[in-house]
């Protein structure tokens, strides 16, 4: 299944319903939706600096990130973002496959 780390910074409103559900109850819904969707929360972080939230979710399909990604921005609590996480073999796979590229100007 591939792996997404979901990265969030709260709003205003998003941190006084933090406040009064509290880190955990955030966790658990979090947990629920992506397991709704088909997946598995592997792990989930509340940081201070360039962001507030840190998650790392398998899920099916990029659909299912994209739907929990636009679920998510929709509420307007939170500043979602999705990256997906690629393995050290894909990695090698991606390495050995030419590609035809020309820079700009050249």
């Amino acid at each position: 299944m591939p792996k997404y780390l979901f990265t969030a910074d709260y709003t205003a409103s998003g941190i006084a319903g933090l406040q009064k559900e509290g880190g955990t109850g955030r966790r658990d819904m979090f947990s629920a939706m992506f397991e709704g969707l088909g997946g598995k929360m592997e792990a989930f972080y509340y940081g201070f600096g360039a962001d507030d939230l840190y998650i790392i979710v398998d899920l099916p399909d990029d659909a299912s990130a994209a739907a929990a990604s636009m679920e998510v921005a929709k509420a307007g609590a939170i500043t979602f973002r999705a990256t997906v996480l690629i393995t050290p073999e894909t990695m090698d796979e991606a390495a050995g496959k030419a590609v035809t590229y020309r820079p700009p100007g050249a």
